[in-house]
């Protein structure tokens, strides 16, 4: 069944797209917002929460990660589901989700209670933002494809960045001691908003109905998979890496290959599979699915080390720690607003420029950290290097989405960009495990109470390592973006 308007998207020229369309895709764009600013709100809170609730380094991360990987297993199903239903309800059941599971984080009572709540928030979010990426290939076509992607990559690069500085706003609101709470809270009155405008304004439109339901053998298979692999990331450093978490990770990447032979015999009996084979068959959308993960990984985990430093070696505030962060906030729009019609006439290139920036911008703050002593480092020292960063992000993030996804069947739409953003997802929970591990084993003090300056020289030391890592990781994706086509193909 099709709505008017989603009849009219598809049968009307690309130029004359409704307006229900564009209304339709704000909605879809706060929604993704939602879901995006929570990936790294939270940063700016990690010491007010280690401090409130007595967490580990450990536990820390996994307020990060464990939200990262929850989203990116639901992912997938997610968008197999979408494909046979309509992606309107999931998007809608996902999103009243996620808004309560944001109650439930702010109302956590203790370090645990908050990691589970987080992990039922991300699953939430993977339930919805499936819909995000496949209503937007189906709603629109042509140039105004690419123009409502590059609205996505804004919402995408914005909010990431902005994160760390709505954060540090709330908790210089409400206090260091219970302030964190309220970046759960503010979701609630964007959910119910978002929630009430999709049910009005989002077209239901299904065009994968015949497919046979959901592979739940091959989700058991991945879930496990990628869990053997990240929790030994998170918590071998501060367990002292035991044989069990080499085991684990072996498993993880044996698992990995079993769930590749088992789509492949879904595939051969005439079954649904969970990543449909084919799929990997095209090496723009193999390639970019391995880019999404890399680029994630670096992208990500620059603010996880940023607040950390910021605060707990520097001793600055939550709103200070998320004031650095306004240059690539900044850069991000500005890319992003420019990425489509650079996408339309250059292709590829505007891809390798804006990895390539990336990529210069993280080695840069590297240089930065190593190089100015931590007594002297002020944002002022970051601000060019985060803004390039930001700016090549913006002009990445909209136009890789569109290549990639422009590479599948429309019927494939949902599993598509299933696959992307559990990547997307897993490289941040591995970027965060990883620089966190990094960044916590360089944390090594001398016997006694250290002085302020010892603190700031030994984050300052720890915070270079780290970003380090990040930056590469950032140009491990600059050279990924070459196996990419060079031009978006049309949809099939």
């Amino acid at each position: 069944m099709t709505t008017p308007s989603a009849s009219a998207a598809s049968s009307t020229a690309p130029d004359a797209t409704p307006r229900s369309s564009w209304l339709a895709l704000a909605v879809l764009i706060l929604g993704v917002s939602m879901a995006l600013l929570d990936t790294t709100i939270v940063n700016v809170a990690l010491p007010t929460i280690r401090t409130s609730l007595d967490a580990s380094e450990a536990t820390l991360s996994w307020i990060i990660s464990g939200y990262a990987l929850a989203y990116g297993l639901a992912l997938i199903p997610a968008g197999r589901v979408g494909d046979r239903i309509g992606h309107k309800w999931l998007f809608i059941v996902g999103l009243a989700g996620f808004t309560l599971a944001s109650l439930w984080c702010g109302l956590a009572s203790g370090a645990t209670e908050l990691i589970v709540a987080r992990v039922v928030q991300g699953l939430c979010g993977g339930i919805f933002y499936p819909a995000v990426t496949a209503l937007i290939q189906l709603m629109f076509a042509g140039r105004t494809r690419g123009k409502a992607f590059a609205v996505m990559g804004a919402a995408i690069g914005f909010s990431t960045a902005l994160g760390p500085i709505v954060g540090g706003l709330l908790i210089e609101a409400f206090g260091d001691a219970e302030g964190w709470r309220s970046i759960f809270f503010v979701n609630l009155p964007f959910g119910v908003i978002a929630v009430t405008a999709a049910i009005i304004l989002l077209p239901r439109i299904v065009v994968g109905a015949t497919s046979r339901g959901v592979d739940f053998v091959g989700l058991l298979l991945l879930s496990v998979a990628l869990v053997a692999v990240l929790v030994p990331l998170i918590e071998g450093e501060s367990t002292g890496w035991p044989w069990w978490t080499w085991v684990s990770l072996a498993g993880g990447l044996l698992l990995l290959v079993v769930f590749a032979y088992w789509e492949r015999t879904v595939v051969a009996r005439g079954d649904s599979p969970l990543v449909p084979p084919h799929l990997f068959s095209n090496l723009a959308f193999t390639g970019g699915v391995v880019l999404a993960l890399v680029y994630f990984a670096a992208f990500t985990s620059i603010f996880f080390t940023i607040s950390i430093f910021w605060q707990s070696g520097l001793g600055h505030s939550a709103l200070a720690s998320g004031l650095v962060s306004v240059p690539f906030a900044v850069g991000s729009i500005l890319g992003a607003s420019q990425s489509e019609r650079l996408a339309h006439r250059l292709g590829r290139p505007v891809l390798v420029i804006g990895t390539a920036m990336v990529a210069l911008g993280l080695v840069s703050v590297w240089l930065v950290l190593w190089l100015v002593p931590a007594g002297d480092l002020t944002h002022w020292h970051l601000l060019p290097s985060l803004l390039v960063a930001g700016i090549g992000s913006g002009l990445f993030i909209a136009p890789n989405a569109q290549f990639i996804t422009a590479t599948v069947d429309r019927a494939d739409a949902g599993a598509a960009s299933g696959v992307i953003g559990t990547m997307q997802r897993v490289g941040s929970a591995a970027g965060i495990a990883v620089v966190g591990s990094v960044l916590f084993a360089a944390l090594t003090f001398p016997p006694g109470q250290p002085t302020p300056e010892v603190v700031a020289d030994t984050y300052a030391h720890a915070a270079t390592l780290a970003m380090g890592t990040s930056a590469a990781l950032a140009v491990v994706a600059f050279l990924l973006v070459f196996v990419l086509p060079h031009r978006a193909a049309p949809p099939r």
